[in-house]
């Protein structure tokens, strides 16, 4: 079984014109993806982290990486393929209201 890391992207305007029994039914197959033991949280401010050469860390507010949508909240699943993994997140609020969910597998 591999380790997947995904990121949910989407935005009020996306969430709130999908129908709520859309909205309400994608909220309770997260809580059954975290039921299943994913891990799952909604994204807060991030910083960015350097320390080039070992010299001293420098510490910058904000997203390095920039998106047409916010960055909307994380998770890390387990699977045994990449199909698998999009599959269980394909009902998701992101992926239903609007937005999108990349899967990043995690490599040994």
């Amino acid at each position: 079984m591999g380790k997947f890391i995904t990121i949910g992207y989407g935005d009020s305007a996306g969430y709130e014109r999908t129908a709520e029994e859309v909205r309400a039914a994608a909220h309770e197959h997260d809580s059954r993806l975290r039921a299943g033991g994913a891990e799952m949280g909604i994204a807060g401010e991030p910083v960015q982290v350097r320390n080039h050469d070992a010299a001293g860390t420098q510490v910058t507010p904000g997203p390095f990486l920039r998106s047409d949508l916010p960055v909307a909240g994380f998770a890390i699943i387990e699977a045994d393929t990449l199909e698998e993994a999009t599959r269980m997140v394909a009902g998701t609020p992101c992926a239903v209201a609007h937005g999108v969910v990349e899967v990043w597998p995690l490599q040994s």
